[in-house]
């Protein structure tokens, strides 16, 4: 690595948090451009590093890529102009300064969504609802102040006066990441489940990082019902896309309800 490249990267290095040297050609920090993780202060992702005879920076969070020269102009341009003058005074400017083109390719940073909340086994009301129905509390989460949570994960209700509580029931895609939940009412309610999509372009199927697409999938109406069915999905709304399992051989299992209109429409629209 060019001499005056690690000069002035130890210069700059007290404005990148978790700065630290891996090597000689290689600088590790937080990366200043998305600020890393929130939640994990102790992730470092941007990194400054040696290629050929040019010095880049890189972050593997949000994908920024630019010569060190770029970089340096946006962490300190006073710094940047002392940077320059002193690359020209030893022959690396002009024409001679070879840097690789910058590369803004800035992507929005994915982060995985994840449950901050008390597994239902672990709140006595929720538990003991949930066992007299059969069902396994450690599959599902509780909170409190639904509103209030909700809003945390997805600005949802304008307002979050009278708030209550309610069991949370998790959807997950294919690769268990979580794309939405349902809000079920403990106590009865005139809106028994509410159902926030946190992917808006996710289907509103409950269990796919579960079912196998290779073996029939039975279709049922609700997620609680769903786990007592081997290999079920259950739809959580009534815009579920079925179209979702192309091609597996998909079964669906109604609620005996004969005078239910809804129902009744629904079974007269099938093939």
């Amino acid at each position: 690595m060019d001499l005056v490249d690690s000069k002035y990267i130890v210069l700059v290095s007290s404005r990148l948090q978790k700065f630290k040297r891996v090597k000689s050609d290689l600088y590790n920090f937080r990366c200043p451009i998305c600020g890393d993780s929130t939640r994990n202060k102790n992730k470092a992702r941007g990194y400054i590093y040696a290629v050929k005879n040019n010095t880049n920076f890189k972050c593997h969070n949000c994908g920024a890529s630019l010569s060190f020269n770029n970089f340096l102009k946006e962490m300190d341009p006073t710094l940047h102009k002392q940077y320059t003058l002193e690359k020209f005074k030893e022959g690396h400017t002009g024409r001679g300064f070879v840097v690789e083109a910058p590369k803004l390719e800035f992507k929005k940073p994915v982060f995985k969504k994840s449950l901050n909340l008390p597994k239902a086994s672990e709140v006595p009301a929720a538990k003991e609802y949930l066992e007299k129905r059969k069902l396994n509390p450690e599959k599902f989460y509780f909170a409190d102040k639904f509103k209030e949570w909700t809003n945390t994960q997805k600005v949802t209700f304008d307002t979050i006066g009278r708030d209550e509580s309610r069991i949370i029931i998790p959807m997950y895609d294919r690769d268990n990441n979580l794309i939405g939940f349902q809000g079920r009412s403990l106590v009865p309610n005139s809106v028994k489940y509410i159902t926030v999509m946190l992917d808006e372009e996710a289907p509103k199927i409950y269990g796919l990082n579960e079912v196998n697409e290779q073996l029939p999938i039975y279709v049922v109406e609700g997620p609680f019902d769903s786990t007592f069915v081997n290999n079920s999905v259950a739809l959580c709304g009534s815009d579920g896309d079925l179209g979702y399992f192309k091609g597996s051989d998909v079964i669906l299992v109604y609620d005996n309800e004969p005078r239910n209109r809804e129902i009744v429409n629904r079974i007269g629209k099938c093939d």
